[in-house]
């Protein structure tokens, strides 16, 4: 028989389990040059106010965690989550924990009445239906990233 799901939000403490599984999602997604986070950043991070990670265990192991920051939206005046990742690892998907760490999220979200907000990937449908099913609104946008190496000719006005 399979233990409880419990849900917390990370510490410093647990700075090392939450680089690893960064590197995992980043793994998984084909991603894994883009990350450059270390431990010990990680434990910096997890102690900032704005920056909320929880984290999904199984009896003493962490099996999932759900990311965000925390953020002023210009529009509003008031302030938005704005979701990073949400990741299960493998072997305990298809559990509903997915759907316990975005109702935990939402549980953070909802003293502040605030906005929840995340992009994904046009072909991960699978992604798609699933924050359908939580009453989700989807809509096509298009992302944009702009790194210092492609905007540094601009700044400098060259």
């Amino acid at each position: 028989m399979m233990t409880e799901v419990t849900i917390r939000r990370a510490t410093r403490d647990d700075a090392a389990e939450v680089a690893a599984m960064v590197r995992e999602i980043a793994a998984h997604e084909d991603q894994a040059t883009q990350v450059h986070v270390t431990d010990e950043r990680w434990r910096a991070l997890l102690g900032r106010p704005e920056v909320i990670v929880l984290l999904a265990e199984r009896g003493s192991r962490a099996i999932g965690y759900v990311s965000a920051v925390r953020q002023l939206h210009l529009w509003t005046g008031g302030d938005v989550l704005n979701l990073d990742d949400l990741y299960v690892r493998p072997g305990h998907r298809d559990a509903g924990v997915g759907r316990q760490l975005m109702a935990a999220l939402a549980a953070l979200a909802a003293s502040g009445w605030l906005l929840i907000r995340w992009g994904m990937e046009v072909d991960n449908v699978e992604a798609q239906r699933f924050y359908h099913r939580l009453g989700a609104t989807l809509r096509p946008k298009i992302l944009a990233a702009w790194p210092p190496s492609a905007y540094a000719e601009v700044a400098t006005g060259r």
